[in-house]
């Protein structure tokens, strides 16, 4: 994904839950084109926000061996609210169930109390090697790769914060 839609983990409870926030900046250079009089984070962003936030949570789980997490399937999406610039949106997500090779979420991106979308996700996880002969170095380069960002958005805090 281009864009990385976490800003900082505030709360993870390992197989259980997390809880994130993505500053909405003007600078983000989609609200170039959506839509520039009336400048709003697009509704697959939000989404994205959920999985990303889910993503972190099964990284957690999974000790950081699968170098991939996308999404599968979306289902009973719902939107309720705009998120615009200078808002932060923070993304409530629980997981169902975490396996080797998938992972089940639901969660909620809230503004502040008012709640902007909703939604329930099938997450796939696997590393490029499963499927690519020359896929373990690329696997190990964004395992390597995502640790150092859980550092920086605040991953081993949130879970010293939580007694894991």
């Amino acid at each position: 994904m281009k864009f990385q839609l976490v800003d900082r983990i505030e709360l993870i409870e390992p197989a259980k839950r997390i809880v994130t926030r993505k500053a909405l900046s003007l600078a983000e250079e989609y609200l170039a084109d959506h839509f520039p009089a009336f400048p709003v984070m697009p509704g697959v962003l939000m989404v994205e926000s959920l999985v990303q936030a889910g993503a972190w949570l099964v990284r957690v789980q999974q000790q950081f061996s699968r170098s991939i997490i996308v999404l599968a399937k979306a289902k009973n999406v719902r939107y309720a609210n705009f998120v615009a610039p200078g808002q932060i949106l923070r993304c409530e997500v629980e997981a169902s169930e975490i396996t080797d090779t998938s992972a089940t979420i639901k969660g909620a991106g809230f503004v502040e109390d008012r709640q902007t979308v909703q939604g329930r996700f099938d997450l796939r996880c696997f590393n490029l090697a499963d499927t690519q002969a020359r896929g373990a170095e690329a696997d190990q380069a964004i395992r390597a790769l995502l640790q150092k960002q859980w550092k920086i958005i605040g991953g081993p805090e949130a879970l010293e914060a939580a007694g894991a």
